[in-house]
């Protein structure tokens, strides 16, 4: 029980904070609700993480569903690693043609009228 209490305050303490940033503009509407949602569904798991246990054992893990939710997450933070990749690599991209375009059009000697 005091594992879940410890939990429900820091969760408590997150939304507060995320709350504070919100007004303050440091996150936009849309990270907010993001969070917001996130927080909330955290809130929501750790308060009913003995019936999720039953739930677990049911589908025939021999985990509890503090674990699976771990590895669960772990592959999340997996793929989105992979997707922030990808969108570096365009960017990288992006820039380099940026430079080649401006590399080029300094190399070209300008024309008097």
């Amino acid at each position: 029980m005091a594992q879940i209490l410890v939990a429900v305050v820091m969760i408590c303490f997150f939304l507060m904070k995320l709350y504070w940033q919100k007004r303050k503009g440091a996150v936009s509407s849309a990270e907010f609700i993001f969070w917001l949602v996130f927080w909330f569904g955290t809130l929501i798991l750790v308060l009913l993480l003995k019936p999720l246990d039953r739930f677990v054992a049911s589908l025939g893990f021999s985990v509890s569903a503090i674990q699976v939710a771990v590895y669960l997450a772990i592959a999340i933070l997996f793929y989105f690693i992979f997707r922030l990749r990808l969108k570096l690599e365009k960017m990288e991209e992006s820039l380099t043609k940026i430079n080649e375009a401006l590399t080029k059009t300094k190399s070209q000697p300008e024309k008097d009228l």
